[in-house]
């Protein structure tokens, strides 16, 4: 998975009863669009984030 700053970033619930998260990354950090990401939540929580398979990346008109 590759992303880039601005992209957003969706990571589904994985139980019935947990929404899904939405949020855009801020920073990419490892090297050519590769994890870690810096991401800010919609809900203002920010965190560095090795994301799981339960993840969706969106922009530049692609989704990975």
């Amino acid at each position: 998975m590759k992303a880039a700053p601005g992209d957003r970033i969706i990571i589904r619930g994985t139980t019935v009863e947990s929404a899904d998260r939405h949020g855009q990354i801020l920073e990419v950090r490892g090297e050519d669009g590769t994890p870690p990401y810096y991401v800010r939540f919609d809900d203002g929580h920010e965190t560095i984030l090795f994301p799981g398979g339960d993840f969706v990346v969106e922009g530049s008109g692609t989704v990975t």
